[in-house]
C-alpha cells in the first residue's frame, strides 16, 4: 500500500541521486549504453571502452576494482539485447 513515503530501504536509493546503478546491474548499465551511444554496435566495442563508458554514466557509482571481465561480458550482452 502506498503511503507517499519514500522507500528508503531500497537498494542503491540515494535521497539526492535517485537510483545509483552498480557494476552488478548489467541492465540498468545496458539501457543507459544504449540510450548514450545508440550509434554503438556493442559487438565490436572493446573491453577497456565499455569500462571507461560505464563509469561516465549519470547514475552510476561504484568502485571501479570490483568490475571483472565477467561484469563486463554480462553487460555487453544485455547491451547486445537492447539493440536486437
Amino acid at each position: 500500500m502506498f503511503h507517499g513515503h519514500r522507500n528508503t530501504k531500497e537498494p542503491n536509493f540515494n535521497f539526492e541521486k535517485g537510483f545509483e546503478m552498480k557494476w552488478t546491474d548489467t541492465q540498468r548499465i545496458a539501457e543507459a549504453l544504449y540510450d548514450k551511444f545508440p550509434e554503438i554496435d556493442p559487438k565490436t566495442i572493446r573491453f577497456t571502452d565499455l569500462y571507461q563508458w560505464v563509469q561516465e554514466l549519470d547514475g552510476f557509482d561504484d568502485d571501479p576494482n570490483k568490475c571483472g571481465e565477467k561484469i563486463l561480458e554480462a553487460i555487453q550482452l544485455a547491451w547486445m539485447d537492447e539493440v536486437e
